[in-house]
């Protein structure tokens, strides 16, 4: 890490910087901005461009993420595993992804957050973003999921046809690495080590943007607090209870499945409280991995299934992440004066649902996938804009917003495990005997 500091030309000039945890220099940076913008009002407006610039590098990467990392996650797929078990796995997290971003709309709408504010009329009329009016009928949404020419959508940043055509893509390319023919089979190996690495420069580029964020992070939030004042603390406030709420409600859902299969709940959370505690604490899906490994063979889950299930859940069951998405959706929606309408809440259930496959079980990767849901909602980020700014307002407290939703993504997988085990007629039941 101190050689690629010095690589870059900060290691000795800012080491104190880059050497203090991420989580606490964005926190600053939101009480810092919000301080500043109280005190010193409109003179603090010259720090802008700072704000725009991060919004910049964050939509630099967008497209870049959800394309190669819908392939890489697509195509790690093993087809020799997408029997039954495959099968079970992956309906389950795809029904109970949409599932969880229709609790997060349902919340969402039922405690309105961002209801009582709407965000300085000069910043929405400098915000690019299409008026929510006229939303598209269903099946348009539908066809629109289907890109004419996938490099035109690409190039025009269309979120819905890129993560349809990276999705089949990546599947394709799984069934090539498999092929029967050895010159298919390489040539379909190498271009997937040129996705996946190409995927991991692309996390790389996060990373060094994230580093960035404090800064982004104190100017949009002193710009919103010089311009707006002490009433943007409550519905921020107000929307970080609803998320929290919604994630319980999936938890309580979680304990339905459990019990339709004849499970206990109770003793699920007892066996799985390691795994989630430690997905609360890091952060991340990946990391949590062989801790979630160990609970489950605790819980008589054998390690043929967890060892397919898990993994593959890290990289496709964003149900945390899902109800994220759509409070802030709805909450940025109601910031900038235009709430959502129903077919854009099936917009978004629908593209956090697909999105999810490629999603990296790392730190702060649902407020990239909150870009792609603003994009296929017609709200895009634009610097100086009202998005940009009800953006940021989130983004100060991603990281207590990611606790939360992490935790929740590792126990929907726990309990997926669970439940194919024990439709597969493999779960140890003498280890969820009290």
């Amino acid at each position: 890490m101190k050689t690629e500091r010095k690589i870059i030309g900060f290691g000795s000039l800012f080491g104190w910087y880059f050497r203090s945890n991420l989580l606490l220099r964005i926190s600053a940076g939101l009480i810092l901005g919000a301080l500043a913008g109280l005190l010193l009002g409109d003179s603090i407006l010259f720090i802008k461009p700072f704000g725009d610039l991060f919004v910049k590098l964050l939509k630099m990467i967008v497209v870049p993420v959800i394309f190669f990392s819908l392939i890489t996650g697509s195509a790690s797929i093993d087809p020799s595993r997408l029997g039954r078990v495959g099968v079970k796995i992956f309906v389950y997290y795809m029904i109970t992804s949409a599932f969880a971003v229709a609790i997060g709309l349902l919340f969402a709408y039922m405690m309105n957050p961002g209801a009582n504010l709407t965000l300085d009329s000069a910043m929405a009329s400098s915000s690019s973003m299409a008026p929510a009016r006229g939303a598209p009928g269903f099946m348009s949404i539908f066809m629109s999921l289907f890109p004419s020419n996938p490099f035109e959508s690409l190039a025009k940043a269309e979120v819905l046809p890129v993560i349809f055509f990276s999705c089949i893509f990546g599947i394709a390319l799984a069934h090539l690495q498999h092929s029967e023919d050895p010159k298919i089979a390489s040539n379909a190996a190498t271009l997937f080590k040129v996705c996946e690495g190409a995927a991991e420069a692309i996390y790389k580029l996060v990373g060094w943007i994230l580093e960035y964020a404090p800064i982004g992070v104190f100017s949009l939030i002193a710009v919103v607090f010089a311009q707006q004042g002490l009433k943007v603390a409550g519905p921020l406030g107000h929307m970080a209870v609803a998320v929290y709420l919604a994630l319980a409600t999936q938890l309580l859902v979680y304990g339905l499945f459990l019990m339709s299969a004849r499970l206990s709940f109770t003793h699920f959370l007892s066996g799985a409280r390691e795994a989630i505690i430690t997905a609360f604490v890091s952060r991340s899906s990946n990391g949590t991995l062989p801790v979630s490994m160990r609970n489950m063979e605790n819980l008589g889950v054998p390690r043929a299934i967890s060892s397919f299930t898990l993994p593959l859940g890290a990289t496709i069951n964003m149900n945390g992440t899902a109800i994220y998405l759509g409070i802030s959706a709805y909450f940025i929606s109601n910031l900038v004066g235009t709430p959502l309408s129903v077919n854009q809440m099936l917009v978004v259930i629908l593209t956090s649902t697909l999105a999810a496959v490629g999603t990296a079980g790392i730190p702060g990767s649902g407020a990239i996938m909150l870009i792609m849901v603003l994009d296929s909602i017609g709200m895009p980020l634009s610097e100086g804009g009202a998005v940009a700014a009800a953006y940021g307002m989130i983004l100060g407290i991603d990281a207590i917003l990611d606790m939360g939703r992490t935790s929740m993504n590792v126990a929907g997988d726990l309990v997926g495990t669970a439940l194919v085990a024990k439709s597969e007629g493999e779960l140890d039941l003498s280890k969820w005997k009290k």
